[in-house]
């Protein structure tokens, strides 16, 4: 047996040790300060607690159906398809509880309190183009770049524009 304990934590790695080790049949202690599992992501219910503006005895919530199948990550993450945290993750067999699946859309909130806007970060050239999260220089470089990773082929060095999508192994001398 062994038993770990676990003061509250934001690195990413440190789950993945846990998660590796419970998979190799170690037992797993995990304590958290928060008083909900996970740290820096809130279900529909505790996001309303901590930042909503309603009134006391509302449950806004609510309409949104069960609390425990939204799931609101505060600091949000993306995960290289083809990168070697989705082989560990899938060598887990993690997929029996979740599915892997592109993202719609990311969203930023800009300013704070009743002026704060949520803009779109920009995933093609064109919302780059029309995006207020930059300024015009930047969007021009976006736009470049967005185009670039739209026509990026693995088998197709003319395209790499003398990049890589494909991780370099470090040296083992």
């Amino acid at each position: 047996m062994c038993a770990l304990w676990v003061r509250r934590y934001r690195c990413q790695p440190r789950k993945l040790g846990l998660i590796l080790l419970s998979v190799k049949g170690k037992k797993v202690l995990h304590i958290d300060r928060n008083d909900h599992y996970g740290g820096s992501d809130f279900d529909v219910k505790q996001l309303f607690k901590q930042y909503g503006n309603h009134k006391e005895g509302e449950e806004p919530w609510k309409k949104y159906g069960r609390v425990n199948d939204w799931n609101v990550d505060l600091v949000p993450k993306l995960l290289m398809a083809n990168g070697e945290l989705t082989n560990i993750l899938v060598s887990t067999n993690v997929t029996r509880y979740l599915e892997f699946r592109q993202i719609a859309g990311s969203f930023v909130q800009q300013g704070s309190g009743p002026r704060a806007t949520v803009a779109k970060v920009p995933s093609t050239a064109g919302e780059a183009l029309s995006s207020p999260l930059m300024g015009l220089f930047e969007k021009r470089r976006a736009k470049k770049f967005l185009e670039w990773v739209g026509s990026y082929d693995d088998a197709n060095p003319s395209t790499h524009n003398g990049m890589s999508a494909t991780p370099r192994r470090p040296n083992s001398d």
